[in-house]
């Protein structure tokens, strides 16, 4: 495979690891006996969704990256298939969590009524489109399936894209407040939705290009005789979808 390939995993594993630090630290505080805080009050007084939604989401995250490699759905259509049937529901229970959590835990201060509904609409968006991909790989709709999915996972690197955006501007400007704060977490979910429709045009346009051509997509592992469709779909299939 070649080693440039490893770019795009290895980037998104990088962009999600001040969450996933973050997360860890929050799961060490909540498996011993931590002081009641009006900072993480909300954490401990409701701590079981608060270490689904972590353990869920850093799966879908680190196990997530690897399916955007080419090479492996490529090569390992059925590596590919078997995360995947891991990766979309911890990533379907994580946004749930973190819905609980926006409904029914008290606001902390600086977030708000905005935040909050912020929040609603995209984690919803992401079981939606997490959900949609499920049913178009069901269908053997791979394109569609690569769409959603992509989408999806977008949605969820939320957090990492949040801390590339915050920590210029509380250095620049100062904490945020209320209103901007909401903002600004917004914006970082509305970059990675805008970033994954560009991949996925991409995508588009680069398999139209190849069927001008005339020419058949990349081929470098070849299924045996009497292997199931969806893995001789996934070998032919473009190496970006």
């Amino acid at each position: 495979m070649p080693r440039h390939a490893w770019r795009i995993p290895a980037g998104l594993i990088l962009l999600s690891m001040v969450p996933m630090l973050a997360g860890g630290l929050r799961l060490a505080e909540l498996s011993g006996d931590p002081e009641v805080t009006p900072a993480n009050e909300r954490f401990v007084t409701m701590p079981v969704p608060v270490v689904v939604h972590i353990v869920c989401a850093t799966v879908f995250l680190l196990l997530g990256a690897f399916q955007f490699h080419p090479g492996l759905r490529r090569r390992r259509p059925r590596w590919h298939r078997l995360a995947g049937r891991v990766v979309a529901p911890a990533g379907v229970v994580a946004a749930l969590a973190g819905l609980w959590m926006a409904v029914f835990t008290e606001l902390p201060a600086g977030d708000g009524p905005l935040l909050r509904w912020i929040r609603l609409v995209f984690g919803s968006a992401m079981v939606a489109f997490l959900v949609l991909g499920v049913v178009a790989i069901r269908r053997r709709d791979v394109v569609t399936h690569s769409a959603w999915v992509t989408r999806g996972y977008a949605i969820g690197q939320g957090a990492g894209t949040q801390a590339l955006i915050f920590a210029p501007w509380t250095l620049v400007i100062g904490a945020p407040g209320e209103t901007t704060r909401a903002l600004l977490m917004g914006a970082a979910w509305v970059i990675n939705l805008a970033v994954a429709e560009w991949v996925i045009r991409r995508r588009g346009l680069t398999g139209r290009r190849t069927a001008r051509s005339g020419r058949p997509a990349v081929r470098t592992a070849t299924p045996p005789e009497g292997a199931p469709a969806s893995e001789r779909e996934h070998a032919t299939a473009d190496p970006a979808g």
